[in-house]
């Protein structure tokens, strides 16, 4: 029976290698650009969502943002609430069937992963930038930086280390979850699988082909995300700074027209 088994396999790989290949190809493909477009999509939308709404706004600044938090709030939970495969079914052959609208198949892969990956990534981010000390913000606000200057250069570099992990699992989520794509005839990796399924009836021997180049994919991608983080954390330990720099060169100044560098400190009265 294990022979029977092994041979099923040694068999489907030695005709249909280069097809598992490419298939492992095209789902990495459709994951990558998916995931990218996705946290695009979910840095905007969840930097709108993050937006204050205050009672000295104008009316209709607060109207407007109102309603478009609304709409985003309906987009999140409709996308987060539904099947990958059913969005995939209604994009491709409902919005054709009832608006008459041809979507093909390869951007409707892309579409639905995209939208799908920044409607979780939307909620990643909101919560990465919740969980900065409000104090900052605060601090930001009080210098006079605006929100958006507040968001780019205090919020967001800090959030963004919180959220890789994140974003790595919405990566590997979807290198196993485009296998639904098949239903709208992607030919990705799970695609492949049943058409050699389809060819030589060997079920288990070709899915244990696909599950194993699956595990290698998403193992190598881990390792690679981990790689990233222990790079974007820096050194374990650091040199303790014992001297202020900037307090020592803060009391010294030039002595206008001399060309020398005085050792006099600029709080001293009455000698200037």
């Amino acid at each position: 029976m294990e022979s029977e088994f092994i041979s099923g396999i040694v068999r489907c790989w030695s005709k249909y290698s280069t097809s598992y290949l490419q298939g492992a190809g095209r789902t990495l493909l459709i994951a990558f650009v998916g995931t990218f477009i996705g946290c695009v999509i979910g840095f905007i939308v969840g930097l709108v969502q993050t937006i204050p709404i205050t009672p000295k706004d104008p009316l209709p600044k607060r109207i407007i943002l109102r309603i478009v938090k609304a709409i985003l709030k309906i987009y999140v939970e409709v996308f987060r609430g539904t099947p990958m495969i059913v969005q995939a079914v209604f994009l491709y052959f409902g919005i054709r069937m009832v608006f008459g609208i041809g979507m093909g198949m390869w951007t409707s892969a892309f579409f639905v992963v995209s939208i799908n990956t920044g409607a979780y990534m939307a909620e990643t981010v909101r919560g990465g930038i919740l969980s900065i000390d409000p104090g900052q913000t605060e601090g930001a606000k009080a210098i006079g930086m605006s929100h958006f200057q507040t968001m780019v250069s205090v919020i967001l570099p800090q959030a963004f280390r919180n959220i890789i992990p994140q974003i790595g699992n919405n990566f590997i989520i979807n290198i196993k979850d485009t296998s639904v794509l098949s239903v709208i005839s992607i030919t990705d990796l799970f695609f492949v699988h049943k058409s050699v399924v389809g060819a030589l009836y060997l079920y288990f021997q070709s899915a244990t082909i696909v599950m194993v180049i699956y595990l290698i994919m998403t193992l190598v991608i881990s390792n690679l995300l981990r790689w990233l983080e222990k790079r974007i954390d820096g050194a374990d330990n650091y040199d303790l700074a014992t001297t202020d720099t900037l307090a020592m060169t803060s009391g010294m100044y030039n002595y206008p027209g001399s060309g020398k560098t005085g050792n006099r400190n600029l709080d001293t009265r009455g000698e200037l």
